[in-house]
């Protein structure tokens, strides 16, 4: 057996393998579909039968489903599986509103299951490794989900959940965890936790992190890599499509494979919904293709990347997504420009002076709108005040020269900005004309 693969027929096959694979799920995707209460309306509005689907372009005859026709359609208008097969359901917080929700049948947990221990076999991960999970359970897919995958993999498990760093370190330190799973904002707290507690990092087991949940640049991964001694991995999911599993990095940390036998991948201009030319960045689109109880098809993800072209030095031949550069609802457009908090982000990463937490803030002043970031100090900076003010100045020519427009920048004391165990708030748009 090679030990370089988990499915070596699958992570290797040919581009017409790959794609004779998609085109037979697809078809009894779409039949499976037809039974839900929603799909089957959009199939009779659009003159849609299974029949319809005989080749992969023929997906594009099917409309975008969206976020909002999830919500609308709440609890059970997606379900096409009978519900006594169904074992579990996962939601979004539906803080607001419906909630989104998916349910799964066995088959579905087990072919999700199988996706994440494909993912952390990938990056080196064996039955060996001790696997430490710091996402939050229940609904939240990134605690069951990478749960599941750790188990299937053989590797022992520690379900620590989220928060309660402290706990997180012994855990660490007694069980000698050799892989963590953390969103990219907690992994940076928990290295100052370990700086606060007298631990270095570099001296535990731990040599393997796993990112995801939250955008990031690569420029705070190799900052998480340097503050804890380990190789950190891009990990890409979302619950409509499961949740972790679904795209993941290699070794060579260059762009995520997107496992191409379960999810059809279209990335489309989500203004005027035609696909992008190869390369460019764009909507994300997905249609699942080995699920069984709820199936969706064309799904809008609102995440914006592209698919970096050519072959991967791993040999995998399914496809690489670049990072997630944003998503096309978190662009705010102030005084004409489109702007991403993680444009912001990727220039204030770069000065040591500043911790990790920050806060963009838009306002309305004098009927103009205004831009403020709030970033917490790190606990090396000084407090005097003229090297303070040449830092703020240095900071906010820079942000000027990558977004085009000059924010206000308020330098504050480190924890003085709102922490959140979840995915971290990097926007606030109290603008009157919001």
């Amino acid at each position: 057996m090679n030990t370089k693969y988990w499915e070596e027929e699958i992570e290797i096959a040919s581009r017409e393998k790959l794609q004779n694979l998609q085109l037979e799920r697809l078809k009894k995707t779409v039949a499976i579909a037809a039974h839900s209460p929603f799909y089957k309306k959009v199939f009779e509005e659009n003159r849609i039968t299974p029949d319809s689907i005989r080749t992969l372009e023929d997906l594009k005859k099917i409309p975008f489903t969206t976020k909002a026709q999830m919500r609308d359609n709440y609890p059970y208008g997606l379900v096409s599986g009978e519900l006594k097969n169904a074992v579990r359901l996962h939601s979004s917080s539906g803080t607001t509103g419906n909630p989104t929700v998916i349910f799964h049948s066995q088959h579905d947990l087990d072919s999700w299951a199988n996706l994440v221990a494909r993912c952390l076999y990938m990056v080196g991960l064996r039955n060996t490794d001790v696997f430490q999970n710091s996402s939050g359970y229940g609904m939240f897919t990134g605690g069951l989900g990478f749960q599941y995958g750790a188990e299937r993999l053989g590797a022992l498990t520690v379900p620590a959940a989220a928060g309660n760093s402290k706990r997180q370190i012994k855990f660490i330190t007694d069980f000698g965890t050799t892989a963590l799973h953390a969103i990219p904002s907690y992994a940076i707290r928990l290295a100052e936790v370990f700086q606060e507690e007298g631990i270095d990092p570099q001296n535990t087991s731990l040599t393997t992190l796993v990112i995801g949940a939250e955008p990031h640049t690569d420029e705070q991964r190799k900052k998480i890599e340097k503050m804890l001694g380990v190789k950190a991995y891009n990990s890409f999911g979302m619950s409509e499509m499961n949740g972790p599993g679904v795209a993941f990095e290699c070794t060579e940390q260059n762009g995520m494979h997107f496992w191409e036998d379960c999810f059809f991948v279209e990335i489309i201009d989500p203004d005027t919904e035609e696909p992008v030319p190869a390369g460019e960045i764009g909507e994300l689109v997905l249609t699942t293709l080995d699920r069984d109880m709820m199936p969706l098809l064309r799904y809008r993800t609102r995440d914006l990347t592209r698919i970096i072209p050519g072959e991967c030095p791993c040999g995998r031949t399914h496809i690489r997504i670049d990072r997630i550069k944003g998503r096309s609802d978190d662009m705010f457009i102030i005084k004409g420009v489109n702007i991403f908090p993680m444009q912001v982000e990727k220039i204030l990463v770069q000065f040591p002076e500043l911790g990790s937490n920050y806060l963009i803030t838009l306002t309305t002043r004098d009927n103009q709108d205004e831009m403020v970031v709030e970033v917490e100090l790190s606990d090396l900076s000084t407090d005097n005040y003229i090297q303070l003010e040449n830092l703020r100045k240095d900071i906010t020519r820079q942000l000027k020269d990558e977004i085009l427009i000059t924010p206000k920048l308020k330098l504050v004391k480190k924890g003085s900005l709102p922490q959140s165990e979840g995915k971290a708030v990097r926007l606030r748009d109290l603008r009157d004309n919001k």
